[in-house]
């Protein structure tokens, strides 16, 4: 391969590096050509599988930043660049090890930094992005719900005061100011005697 070809080559290793979601180091030895596309159709959207020479992979890494990754780059490669959802691919991966003890996984790349096998193995285990989203929907709704009684309680307490005011000011006009007739005066201890004397008397015919 020419140079030139290289420098391309390490270029591309290092930009998947820095701007996938995850990537998973995996030595492929003993799996047919058969088999390495079953995986890649297991993986679907959420990665993609490619053989990388170990030396280019090495360069890249350092590159992009990423120690450690060196250690781990004995025997053939391949490496998962992982572009959708991350617990989905190392699912597969792990899944898939599983049913082909040829393929194996070295390590991974999260965030820039490098994990060991059982770290990415552990990855695995992690909810995927639907049964998150799922929850977080779930959990949504019931703060919804949670917050619509809250608003309404308040409401059916002042319509239930409002009722019973109501029905008792049907029943006593007089709890309602302005409703019924005025009280008659009553002549209070300041009332003029004359007054009160020419009021208690009858008209003279």
């Amino acid at each position: 391969m020419a140079r030139p070809d290289k420098a391309a080559k390490v270029a591309e290793l290092s930009d998947k590096f820095t701007n996938s979601a995850a990537a998973v180091l995996t030595e492929y030895r003993g799996l047919t050509v058969k088999d390495l596309k079953d995986l890649r159709r297991s993986l679907g959207e959420n990665a993609t599988y490619a053989v990388a020479k170990n030396t280019l992979t090495t360069i890249a890494a350092k590159e992009a930043g990423i120690e450690g990754v060196e250690d781990v780059l004995n025997g053939p490669t391949a490496i998962a660049f992982v572009t959708g959802d991350i617990a989905a691919a190392t699912k597969g991966l792990r899944d898939f090890a599983k049913a082909n003890p040829s393929l194996a996984i070295k390590g991974g790349v999260l965030e820039g930094r490098f994990l060991d096998a059982q770290a990415v193995l552990k990855l695995a285990d992690l909810e995927s992005r639907e049964v998150l989203l799922a929850k977080l929907a779930g959990a949504m709704q019931a703060n919804l719900a949670k917050a619509a009684y809250m608003l309404a309680a308040p409401l059916a307490k002042g319509a239930r005061a409002f009722g019973a005011l109501q029905t008792a000011a049907e029943a006593n006009p007089s709890l309602i100011g302005g409703a019924g007739s005025a009280p008659a005066a009553v002549a209070s201890d300041e009332t003029p005697a004359a007054d009160a004397a020419t009021e208690a008397a009858p008209a003279a015919e």
